[in-house]
């Protein structure tokens, strides 16, 4: 990214190299990428430089919009304090505080706890699927029987389901629930929360 100065102050933003006008002059594109650093500062183009301190992870907080400070010909990018996202599940209401009633129940902004849950669950259905016919069949079929494999499977999805559910709601803070999905380790990463079983082929 680049920052076009005049005057001490900032007045345009480059996110990507484009063609643009200066002082009656036609400047392409391509100077973005062909011109050193000198030649761009001699028209007022400088580099910005991206300060990421304050930026967290997307997906369980809330950013500030960009914004961009100018100290000294020095152009830098950087964001505000960022915001924790709802954690647990709140009751929606509306302009005046009251509570929204829709078919004769509140609905509810589900916070990120019960979104990873709700993903968690989907993951053990979609693991269970698969071998669902093994139960139809045992329920339908007189004598057959369940490979031990596949009970010892299904077992273990719900058993691992339900204790990925429980650290989740075991959690407290943003924080904690996103180390839960951290991994850490070179050879072999892990995280906190564990994988799902594979399902044993014999």
């Amino acid at each position: 990214m680049y920052a076009l100065i005049q005057n001490n102050e900032i007045v345009k933003v480059f996110a990507n190299p484009q063609g643009f006008t200066l002082n009656g002059n036609q400047y392409s594109s391509q100077i973005f990428a062909l011109w050193s650093n000198e030649e761009k500062q001699a028209i007022g183009i400088y580099e910005i430089e991206t300060d990421s301190s304050n930026f967290k992870d997307e997906s369980y907080y809330n950013n500030t919009n960009e914004i961009f400070e100018l100290n000294d010909l020095t152009v830098t990018r950087k964001w505000g304090t960022a915001t924790a996202k709802q954690l647990n599940d709140v009751n929606a209401t509306d302009e005046n505080g009251d509570d929204i009633i829709k078919d004769g129940k509140q609905v509810v902004i589900k916070g990120l706890k019960s979104q990873k849950i709700s993903v968690i669950k989907q993951q053990a259905s979609g693991l269970l699927s698969p071998t669902d016919w093994y139960v139809v069949k045992a329920n339908e079929v007189e004598g057959y029987t369940i490979p031990n494999n596949i009970k010892t499977f299904r077992t273990a999805v719900r058993t691992k389901s339900n204790e990925m559910e429980a650290m989740i709601n075991a959690c407290n803070t943003v924080a904690q629930l996103k180390t839960l999905y951290e991994y850490t380790g070179e050879t072999n990463p892990t995280r906190p929360i564990g994988e799902f079983p594979k399902l044993e082929v014999i």
